[in-house]
């Protein structure tokens, strides 16, 4: 079983080094540094959640992009950069960055 906290994880960290939209005890929704689409992040440090906690994330993902993005997305959990760590990305439909995406539902952007 994996450990819920890896202090050399920028994950477990959670800096806020973005906006941040959401937060519970289970996880946080917050624009990504690097590709600006919103990602929801797993509180605990394991790649693996069970398919019970993977279908809440992505629903606290799905409403934060309906909330202040407004756009229509698919869900990336290929985890790239950081693969001990289950986090995902809600990204723009036929797109992948959400660089110059406008945010609020009145302003969509695709």
């Amino acid at each position: 079983m994996a450990d819920l906290f890896d202090p050399a994880c920028e994950l477990c960290e959670a800096a806020r080094l973005t906006e941040w939209f959401y937060e519970d005890d289970l996880c946080w929704v917050a624009e990504c540094e690097l590709c600006a689409t919103p990602m929801v992040v797993w509180k605990r440090h394991d790649p693996n959640p069970t398919e019970e906690v993977r279908v809440v994330l992505l629903a606290r993902l799905s409403e934060v992009v309906d909330a202040h993005y407004g756009y229509e997305h698919w869900v990336d959990d290929n985890m790239r950069s950081i693969p001990t760590h289950y986090h995902a990305h809600a990204r723009p439909r036929g797109g992948f960055y959400g660089h110059g995406t406008r945010r609020g539902k009145d302003q969509r952007s695709l």
